[in-house]
């Protein structure tokens, strides 16, 4: 179904996960990790976030909060590598 992820992207994103824990000396256990401090967290999603490069980019746009005729463009850039 569209928008769902599969069980093959799930573990994907898992590994991918735990990979840049490691790489930022976060260990990470499987299922619950509410333990962590928001640094930690904050570490990990940081080095996914630069792992995932310029290459891909998405733009969104969104209306102003104070103003309905104003909008802003997001661009988000992400890499996905095999």
């Amino acid at each position: 179904m569209k928008g769902e992820m599969t069980q093959k992207g799930k573990e994907a994103l898992e590994r991918f996960k735990m990979e840049s824990a490691n790489e930022v000396g976060v260990t990470l256990n499987k299922g619950y990790n509410g333990d962590l401090t928001s640094r930690q967290a904050g570490s990990i999603g940081g080095q996914m976030v630069n792992l995932m490069g310029p290459e891909q980019q998405w733009e969104f746009m969104r209306n102003d909060v104070k103003s309905q005729e104003h909008t802003r463009i997001l661009t988000i850039g992400i890499q996905l590598g095999v």
